[in-house]
């Protein structure tokens, strides 16, 4: 399943590499993964909005996000419109990635094994999103 909305955000691959740090670009453009229990926003608790860091697109509410022990941000739904979700093979496994609608950043996956009402764990890289605090 494919799920795009709005225009993208096109840029080069060196013009990536001029805006985002060495991890976000590894991340972000060429589908890395940080070490779990190493990102900056696993254990934010404040109130606000989770943006992709490559184009500031909103991708997740704080009052989706939850601790699901895995060592990576977690949340149970994503902002409507936000996202793109891909059928990933690369583990020789069935997985889902997500990547922002309006850059491809690369996210992390999604998993249906996350808390009720949703049964989603969006497992989300801290070094691709940015945290804004509500005012």
């Amino acid at each position: 399943m494919v799920i795009v909305m709005g225009a993208r955000a096109e840029k080069n691959d060196e013009e990536w590499r001029k805006q985002l740090t060495p991890v976000q670009y590894k991340i972000l453009r060429k589908r890395g993964t940080e070490r779990p229990f190493t990102g900056a926003l696993l254990h934010n608790k404040e109130e606000g909005t989770y943006t992709c860091a490559g184009c500031g697109n909103v991708l997740f509410l704080s009052k989706n996000k939850f601790d699901s022990g895995t060592g990576w941000p977690s949340f149970t739904a994503a902002v409507p419109g936000s996202l793109e979700l891909l059928p990933d093979h690369s583990l020789g496994r069935e997985r889902v990635e997500v990547r922002c609608s309006k850059c491809g950043g690369h996210l992390g996956h999604v998993f249906d094994d996350g808390p009720q009402p949703t049964g989603k764990r969006f497992c989300i890289n801290s070094a691709g999103i940015n945290f804004e605090k509500n005012k």
